[in-house]
């Protein structure tokens, strides 16, 4: 039979959110043995670790929501954490063509985005504080990177995880920890304001600080970087390298 005229062409097949396994067949496997979760950017077609992307939804009004806590419910739209993506996202449509249907797009949808991962990251700090795996202050720090662990060595002690410099704060402070945080190759984390850190670490402002080792401070080391990512700012170091303006 022929086909109707009037009935349009199949489109493109919907990218998955979540590949199947025989497309992740040749992706390598975590140390643990498993595999990373993968995701496909809509922009550039690559497929990568999610935590290096944003997930976005599309809300009952048609509208791109940034969903960087991944809670939102909905299929997942993926963004590498690049601006140059997201921009491509906009200028293309490619949200609409991913969703198979006509999306509303903030053009401010970049700033809103990075607004977003930096709370975010902000809030694991936070956290952190809340639950006793951080210490703030320059004589509490010093100690902590000198022995390695969070406050008086002793039963229950925990290692230090990152150490945390605001990047508004004294050059000599910051020199004078840094040696100790080498030797430890604790990596230092300088992307906020001493304001900004500040109400993180429970103070009006803060200089210096540092976070337990855990899974908390592996979250907020990947949080940073796709942070860093998105405001087009380099690599976070895994270490106090002397030679980085970042560490």
């Amino acid at each position: 039979m022929a086909p109707d005229p009037s009935t349009p062409p199949p489109g493109p097949p919907l990218l998955p959110e979540v590949l199947e396994p025989e497309a992740m067949a040749d992706e390598p496997e975590s140390p643990a043995g498993k595999r990373s979760p993968l995701r496909r950017c809509v922009a550039s077609g690559r497929v990568q670790e999610k935590d290096r992307m944003v997930r976005f939804v599309i809300s009952p009004e048609g509208t791109v929501v940034p969903d960087v806590e991944e809670t939102l419910p909905g299929r997942g739209l993926w963004l590498t954490a690049d601006p140059a993506m997201v921009e491509k996202a906009l200028s293309k449509g490619l949200f609409s063509k991913a969703a198979r249907r006509a999306v509303k797009a903030d053009p401010g949808l970049l700033a809103m985005v990075r607004q977003l991962v930096r709370r975010r990251a902000l809030e694991l700090v936070g956290l952190a504080r809340k639950g006793g795996g951080a210490i703030a202050g320059f004589e509490k720090v010093q100690a902590s990177l000198r022995s390695g662990l969070m406050g008086r060595p002793g039963a229950g002690a925990k290692p230090v995880g990152i150490w945390l410099e605001a990047r508004d704060g004294s050059a000599d402070g910051r020199s004078k920890l840094r040696p100790l945080a080498l030797a430890r190759q604790v990596p230092l984390v300088d992307r906020f304001d001493r304001a900004e850190l500040g109400p993180a670490l429970g103070r009006e402002d803060a200089v210096h600080a540092v976070l337990a080792a855990g899974p908390l401070a592996q979250r907020l080391l990947r949080e940073v970087e796709r942070m860093a990512a998105l405001e087009g700012m380099g690599p976070v170091a895994q270490g106090p390298d002397e030679g980085s303006d970042f560490g």
